[in-house]
């Protein structure tokens, strides 16, 4: 048992953490995380819809219709800062000398290939012409020129761009305007996310932000409000030190920084969780903040988001109503509801449940029904890196729709893999969930988290070995327990900027 300190108490106390919480990590630590068992891919007619235009077209009247009476919200998760999408420019400033060798002599040598993609395309990148503005005299060679703008942009005395969050970024140019992923996403929410003129957006930031985004806000608001009619209510918030996790040497044993206190890092996405809880509203969606694309696809975009939308309403509309119905004890309410929890909500019933008693069934079926609802948007896997649709067994042996990460399978398994390697599509992080009961009470999502899905990752600090925690992820094993739908969305939605060089991609330029 893990012995704690009066100083270890007061610092999780300071932390907003539980002792209780704390030995739960450090024995999931000790004893893994379970991999888990896929049963089979998700794919067209077989987990994933796949909807007719004319089936589209009534999806979006759907939510169309209803929008006026909802309380709607759009939740982003835009805490990430920009240094790793300048991972390849930070490496270019440390290894070449502009003065040693040729810019061309360079790229053969190292093979930095991402190098010479930004190096061709200087001029599109919708930054390029305020960083040329600031350069001061003229630069000789090709390489020093390069070295010159790239050290403009991310010194930290200069435009320090690798400290900004990515949302402050200029990803757009329109004529001489350039635009971030922020007021991108205020302009898409009056298109989907908005009732009677009005949009509420949250963005989940870091504290360290804040002012930035408040000034982009007040920079942009009446604009976006000119060219898009629509009223904005932005708020934020952050992720909250209660969901750090400990680290652990590789004993098991509390990682001690050098002043003796317990070592705890950042919970990862899953931790947002919590923010996305302190939310009410009948319509939640979810986008992460660096997935735009120049406004000449918004409409593409909007007509998707609110198919989703519609499939969650038609959606939850059956749950409601058969909840009710169990509740009110109608007769042949088990066999209409079962089916439907099964077929259209993708939940699993218990062996033997057929010959349970009325009562049992009525029990499990509002179980399963009660339960907040996601629909996912699915496109057809291109190659990118994430997770993916499948199919899974969990330990109890209910079986159920998720999104699982590679890092979550065993590669060992030839059979897993090779499950892997038959998914067709690709999780984008496009999710509008449904978050309230019958009743229009919210549920509480702690509630639905399978805290067995973390990741354990190894890391480094001060030159010594160290094993990290990170929570279930927001929409892997943070919404376990939600009912699931997946859809199949075009890849028009699916535009994230990952390296700088994302940026020179159709969909982000003008």
């Amino acid at each position: 048992m893990m012995e704690l300190t009066e100083k270890d108490k007061k610092q999780l106390a300071a932390k907003g953490i539980s002792e209780n919480k704390v030995i739960g990590q450090i024995e999931t630590f000790s004893e893994g995380i379970p991999f888990v068992h896929l049963k089979r891919a998700a794919v067209v007619g077989d987990g994933i819809y796949r909807f007719s235009k004319e089936e589209e077209k009534e999806l979006v009247a759907t939510y169309t219709k209803n929008s006026k009476q909802l309380d709607v919200l759009k939740f982003v998760p835009a805490s990430g800062a920009a240094s790793r999408m300048f991972k390849a420019l930070f490496s270019f400033l440390d290894a070449y000398n502009p003065k040693e060798e040729t810019l061309d002599a360079y790229i053969e040598r190292a093979k930095d290939r991402d190098i010479k993609v930004f190096a061709d395309d200087l001029e599109k990148f919708p930054f390029y012409a305020d960083v040329k503005s600031r350069l001061k005299g003229s630069a000789g060679s090709e390489g020093e020129k390069l070295y010159a703008f790239v050290r403009e942009l991310l010194d930290e005395n200069s435009l320090n761009y690798g400290f900004y969050p990515k949302g402050l970024l200029p990803f757009h140019q329109y004529g001489t305007d350039t635009v971030t992923p922020f007021q991108e996403h205020l302009k898409e929410g009056a298109l989907y996310a908005s009732s009677n003129g009005e949009s509420q957006l949250h963005f989940t930031i870091s504290e360290q932000h804040e002012a930035m985004f408040n000034f982009e806000l007040n920079e942009v608001r009446e604009k976006v409000i000119l060219d898009t009619k629509t009223n904005f209510y932005v708020d934020y918030s952050f992720q909250k030190s209660a969901t750090d996790t400990i680290a652990v040497d590789m004993a098991n044993n509390p990682f001690r920084n050098a002043d003796g206190s317990v070592l705890f890092r950042p919970g990862g996405h899953g931790a947002l969780i919590e923010n996305l809880n302190d939310q009410d509203a009948d319509i939640i969606f979810i986008k992460n903040i660096d997935n735009v694309a120049v406004m000449r696809d918004a409409d593409a975009v909007a007509e998707s988001k609110k198919i989703l939308a519609g499939v969650l309403l038609d959606a939850q509309e059956k749950a409601f109503a058969y909840t009710k119905q169990l509740q009110n004890g109608i007769a042949d309410a088990l066999n209409h509801t079962s089916q439907f929890v099964e077929t259209k909500l993708n939940a699993s019933l218990p062996e033997g449940y057929s010959d349970m008693s009325r009562q049992d069934r009525v029990n499990i079926l509002l179980a399963k029904l009660q339960r907040p609802i996601r629909i996912c948007g699915m496109v057809k896997n291109e190659g990118e890196p994430g997770g993916g649709p499948f199919w899974i067994t969990n330990a109890k042996g209910e079986r159920s729709l998720q999104i699982i990460e590679s890092a979550q399978i065993n590669m060992d398994n030839a059979e897993q893999v090779a499950i892997l390697k038959n998914s067709t599509h690709f999780n984008p992080v496009d999710l509008v969930c449904g978050v309230r009961n019958h009743n229009g009470e919210k549920y509480n999502l702690l509630d639905f988290v399978d805290h067995k899905q973390g990741f354990i990752t190894e890391k480094t600090k001060d030159g010594k070995e160290l094993k990290a925690l990170e929570l279930p992820g927001l929409w892997n094993g943070a919404m376990a327990y939600w009912n699931t739908i997946f859809v199949e969305v075009p890849l028009v939605t699916f535009n994230p900027v990952k390296t700088v060089n994302d940026l020179l991609k159709p969909s982000h330029q003008g």
